[in-house]
């Protein structure tokens, strides 16, 4: 006899952990599903551990910093190996705290890989378990490109298994993961090339911070390589990895080739057909505003959608689910608008709203663009001098202020509160308005004319 709950999530990731602690909140009886670790991407390969390098990372320049402030300083050596096991350890500390969490939550864990049965039915390991609600949410795994040789390269998610350091990198990609990979491994002390298939970094982004970062990660010595199209890939006899591109250009001598080219949505074995639930052809599965599959009693989170792919869009709209389901909020949705994002770069992007091209084809000419670019005060004293860029789009006689995109040191931390004045409505008056904070970065967006 099967096992029923109220509601089952399929991946214990932040979408579904959180619609089963919030519906369990409610007094629903609930369960997720898991076959890896607790967390899902972010804890384990993606935000938590990524972030962990970046600090390192910061930490490589600002010892390289330290002689502009009169620092005598020697780095004698950099411990790949300590820096990864530390981060291993505080990783597993977060997957223990997980299990503590799902028990005092009164959320069932349930281990294996789940595959529908039918719309109220998983299979587990040979186990079936019923639900009124099935929420989909297992997130998403790394695109391999299809070429000779591909299977010699890693992934991003293979460069958090990486137990020694590489010397001589190749990064094949050109979105937030290939650029975030690229920094850390140079700031390291590795010898990077980063092979974009088109002529620009973060396509998705406003060309003003695709323009400065580019200049950066040239001036950090990245050799950025743009307009590649990929051959193969081969491994001579001493080990080394030799990649062919078009046009004739090759890169030889290589230890490690990183496919940074995308993620699909991890969905192979959950048997949708069974359920009668939809994918579109790039293998998401389309949910309205309510998260709300084809199918009544199922639903999709996170990743799996082809939306947003951020942590906190996942969390906030997996607590909304449940508040609707379960808690008489009948139109209770997550709004996927002005959703802040941030670029572990170096230096870090932080961006909110509509880019200046978008907002140009919304608004015509109703657009005004107010920006800067200048040399922080920090690198007044250091040897290299990275550029702080920022701009904000207006739109309307208000210049109500749709857009905010920085480039910066800071640039992470100081996005999070204009975010809510770009949520709010908040116009460029109101901007000006505010006192400023002096002296710091963040203050020229306040202060532009």
């Amino acid at each position: 006899m099967s096992k029923h709950y109220d509601l089952i999530a399929i991946g214990a990731g932040s979408g579904g952990l959180s619609v089963a602690e919030r519906a369990a909140s409610y007094g629903m009886k609930t369960a997720v599903v898991e076959m890896s670790k607790l967390g899902g991407t972010c804890v384990n390969i993606g935000c938590v551990p990524k972030k962990v390098m970046w600090f390192g990372a910061n930490v490589a320049h600002t010892l390289h910093d330290a002689a502009g402030y009169g620092f005598d300083v020697e780095v004698k050596s950099f411990d790949w190996g300590k820096l990864v096991a530390a981060r291993e350890a505080y990783i597993k500390g977060i997957n223990d705290w997980y299990v503590t969490y799902l028990e005092d939550s009164k959320v069932d864990l349930i281990r294996g890989e789940a595959g529908f049965v039918d719309a109220h039915t998983l299979e587990v390991d040979g186990e079936r378990f019923t639900a009124d609600h099935i929420v989909i949410a297992p997130g998403g795994v790394p695109v391999v490109p299809d070429i000779s040789g591909a299977e010699l390269g890693i992934t991003s998610d293979g460069f958090f298994a990486l137990t020694e350091q590489p010397k001589e990198v190749a990064v094949v990609g050109a979105g937030y993961i290939a650029v975030e990979l690229a920094g850390v491994l140079q700031a390291l002390g590795c010898n990077v090339s980063l092979l974009l298939r088109g002529q620009r970094l973060l396509k998705e982004f406003d060309p003003m911070l695709s323009e400065v970062l580019m200049d950066e990660m040239l001036a950090q010595g990245i050799n950025v390589m743009p307009n590649i199209q990929l051959e193969s890939l081969s491994k001579a006899d001493d080990g080394s990895l030799t990649l062919k591109c078009g046009s004739g250009i090759t890169r030889t001598g290589l230890d490690t080739v990183i496919w940074a080219t995308g993620r699909r949505p991890y969905t192979d074995n959950l048997n949708l057909a069974a359920a009668g639930v939809e994918v579109n052809d790039r293998g998401f599965i389309p949910a309205d505003k309510f998260q709300q599959t084809n199918v009544g009693a199922v639903y999709a989170l996170g990743d799996v959608t082809g939306n947003i792919a951020l942590t906190p869009v996942a969390i906030a709209a997996g607590r909304r689910l449940a508040d609707r389901l379960f808690n008489h909020m009948p139109e209770r949705h997550l709004d996927y608008e002005n959703v802040a994002t941030v670029v572990f770069s170096h230096p870090p992007i932080g961006t909110v709203g509509l880019g200046e091209d978008e907002a140009r084809v919304i608004h015509g000419d109703a657009v005004k663009v107010y920006s800067t670019r200048f040399t922080a005060m920090y690198n007044a004293f250091t040897e290299n001098k990275p550029k702080t860029a920022m701009k904000l789009v207006c739109v309307g006689a208000e210049e109500k202020v749709v857009g905010v995109h920085i480039i910066g040191a800071a640039a992470d931390e100081m996005l999070q509160g204009f975010a809510v004045a770009v949520k709010m409505g908040a116009t460029k008056a109101q901007f000006d308005d505010t006192v400023a904070i002096h002296p710091s970065s963040a203050e020229e967006l306040v202060t532009m004319r």
